[in-house]
């Protein structure tokens, strides 16, 4: 089965900070652009960042641009994003994705996604 699986989310306070891991499974990540998309309970889902296959070519939504990093690491088939500053509002399921687009750019989102995993949970409350 084709699919990333994600992990490291959790509970912390606003101003704390997160990271998200992102590991392939039945397929090598090198091999796609990868994204990561969140959905809050009610509301649509949320292109989050995306990165290139070199991770030459990185992309942030408006809302986590300053906050949020997003690396991979191909030698370990991984990709992370760090979440600092973590805000109430960023309260959502995260999903790791294998993009469509071809490219990272401001719509990446919109090429739609090849594979996603089941998502890790992110709440921030004090």
């Amino acid at each position: 089965q084709l699919q990333p699986v994600e992990s490291g989310g959790g509970l912390v306070q606003p101003g704390g900070s997160l990271r998200l891991s992102c590991a392939a499974s039945g397929f090598t990540l090198d091999h796609y652009n990868i994204g990561w998309f969140r959905q809050a309970p009610g509301k649509e889902r949320e292109g989050v960042s995306c990165i290139s296959t070199t991770g030459e070519t990185i992309n942030y939504a408006d809302s986590v641009k300053g906050r949020f990093t997003i690396s991979r690491d191909n030698a370990k088939n991984t990709v992370y994003l760090q979440m600092n500053s973590l805000k109430p509002e960023d309260t959502a399921v995260y999903y790791c994705a294998a993009v469509r687009a071809p490219y990272c750019g401001s719509s990446w989102f919109y090429y739609g996604i090849e594979y996603w995993g089941k998502g890790t949970l992110v709440t921030v409350s004090s």
